[in-house]
């Protein structure tokens, strides 16, 4: 057999493989969409090096990206604000990038999550490094990376069984997530993990809007409760209350020396999560103190009947429906307050 005839005969089974594994998995009810990578964020980050006055960036953690929809507000002022809310961490280092390494002038809203945000300042802990890697990568990042995640954004947009999200969800179907839906014995005899299901679709300007299912199938959506209640059982230290406020205030000093805004945003929370917040860090002494010492516009939901007045599903974040009027109704607020700009003429 000569090497053109092989050749031939390799590429058209590698195809077929292909076409195949894309039928399975759309056979199962998966589409194609983005991952949440260090990619994405990335390259939503370098938006903020040529944002103008006008610009918002919003930062926090995952409460930000599910509740606050950018093409919503986009769509009543005309201004698209910068997601670069990180799932899990504390919006500390972030904030920090922006004001250590751009000019941006504009207004920040810093989500404000009491468990994460009050976490720590140190800078090998989980919720630290979450964020704090992602702006280390974008300073980071070769040409080479680059043009990779340029020329990645069309297969990721046209094949389904393309996943490769940083969060690593037990429903991922690339080949190391697949290799850990295999059921081990441990010798320790230590409960494993419960399985963390991707709940979330994201878009390519890091829009995030829950599942639909988290509404429909009431097991799907109790399997997030589990993995939550599994996260917060953990020992975990206690909050650093008076070196996270520090640390905060004299970024938010630097930004606003230089015309820039910041705006604090505390979402809703229900059940599990609103109780371990209120008994471990108290309103009075954690989320009051903070306002009162950076003395910046604050919103928290529970003094605005049009921010309170929804369901998160389960427990944190708001579905897709509720997300829209949610960040439709904050916004109304900061117009109503002067406080962000609107190129809408109607």
């Amino acid at each position: 057999m000569n090497l053109k005839k092989s050749f031939t005969i390799a590429l058209i089974l590698g195809v077929l493989s292909i076409i195949a594994w894309e039928f399975y998995w759309r056979s199962q009810g998966r589409f194609p969409d983005l991952d949440d990578d260090k990619y994405l964020w990335a390259s939503t980050r370098a938006k903020v090096e040529k944002a103008s006055k006008d610009d918002v960036v919003l930062v926090g953690s995952s409460r930000v990206l599910f509740n606050i929809q950018v093409h919503k507000w986009e769509e009543l002022t005309g201004i698209q604000p910068i997601q670069l809310a990180n799932a899990g961490a504390t919006p500390l280092p972030t904030f920090h990038d922006i004001v250590e390494h751009t000019d941006f002038k504009g207004t920040v809203v810093v989500g404000v999550t009491p468990p994460l945000f009050f976490s720590t300042t140190f800078e090998q802990a989980p919720p630290w490094r979450r964020a704090a890697s992602r702006s280390e990568f974008y300073k980071n990042r070769t040409y080479a990376q680059r043009l990779n995640y340029f020329l990645s954004i069309p297969l990721q947009n046209s094949l389904a069984f393309i996943s490769n999200d940083d969060e690593e969800w037990h429903d991922d179907i690339n080949l190391k997530a697949l290799l850990n839906t295999i059921s081990w014995s441990d010798r320790n005899g230590r409960a494993s993990d419960p399985p963390f299901m991707r709940f979330q679709d994201i878009d390519i300007h890091r829009n995030v809007r829950m599942k639909n299912i988290m509404l429909t199938d009431t097991a799907f959506a109790n399997s997030i409760k589990t993995v939550w209640k599994f996260f917060m059982s953990a020992d975990m230290p206690p909050p650093d209350k008076e070196s996270t406020i520090a640390f905060f205030i004299e970024d938010v000093n630097k930004l606003e020396a230089r015309g820039g805004r910041v705006i604090l945003l505390r979402n809703p929370s229900d059940g599990f999560f609103k109780d371990l917040e209120n008994n471990g860090l108290p309103r009075e002494t954690f989320w009051n103190e903070l306002v009162a010492e950076a003395d910046v516009p604050a919103y928290h939901y529970q003094d605005y009947e049009s921010l309170s007045g929804f369901e998160t599903i389960e427990w944190s974040h708001l579905s897709a429906t509720d997300a829209d009027q949610f960040t439709e109704n904050f916004v109304s607020i900061l117009l109503k307050d002067g406080l962000i700009t609107n190129l809408k003429t109607n």
